[in-house]
């Protein structure tokens, strides 16, 4: 998954950034809303965001992201803990609110819970044909062996299974399996979409000619 960490607090941020990085998702973080101003045509799989920042409210911005027709799941990250704060939170469109201080243990397992109800997983799992993939677990199955991924095509995969059902552009692809340090060339993720059909088969991952690829629902 490749999220939006929007914390101004450099502890909180750098820490949740290098937990999330070793767990296997992809962070980009910034410490104010100018900073992430830049980055809203941006394709993530959650926004994980501070209520206060320096420049101003982050459930504003959240509010006006929906309001825009951004569906982006986020997750409000703050001191406050009044339930009329909670309400507030939720009704601005926030998908999930957790309380400072928090484990990062917790904030990964309501990401798996995001992603599942996202994707509309009911435990994290997706069946194609003879192909399982388990999001939780990072695992390929097909036909009851277990399937070697690289990191970026497991990334790829990924990314098109939280998608099911929808056309994915190949530069979105790109940009939510890699973030920054993406690789510029079309080319090298036809390269990676056909390895991943060799070890999947050919139905996992449909090109929509023009447009870029799909999973089935």
């Amino acid at each position: 998954m490749r999220l939006l960490l929007i914390e101004d607090d450099a502890t909180l941020g750098g820490g949740l950034r290098d937990f999330l990085a070793g767990d296997g998702y992809r962070v980009d973080w910034v410490t104010s809303l100018a900073a992430a101003a830049g980055l809203e045509r941006e394709p993530y799989d959650a926004w994980l965001l501070d209520w206060n920042l320096p420049d101003g409210s982050g459930l504003d911005w959240l509010a006006g992201q929906r309001a825009r027709g951004a569906a982006t799941p986020a997750i409000v990250l703050t001191a406050r803990d009044r339930l009329d704060e909670r309400i507030r939170g939720l009704d601005s469109g926030a998908d999930d609110f957790l309380v400072k201080p928090f484990a990062p243990e917790e904030l990964v397992a309501r990401l798996r819970a995001l992603a599942r109800r996202s994707a509309g997983l009911g435990a994290g799992q997706r069946v194609i044909g003879e192909v399982t993939v388990d999001l939780h677990a990072r695992q390929v199955v097909r036909g009851g062996a277990a399937v070697a991924l690289t990191a970026r095509e497991w990334q790829i995969l990924e990314a098109l299974v939280l998608r099911a059902g929808r056309v994915v552009a190949k530069h979105e692809l790109d940009a939510l399996a890699s973030g920054f340090d993406g690789e510029a060339s079309s080319n090298a993720m036809e390269v990676h979409v056909s390895k991943l059909r060799r070890k999947l088969g050919h139905a996992v991952i449909e090109t929509v000619r023009g447009l870029g690829y799909r999973v089935p629902r």
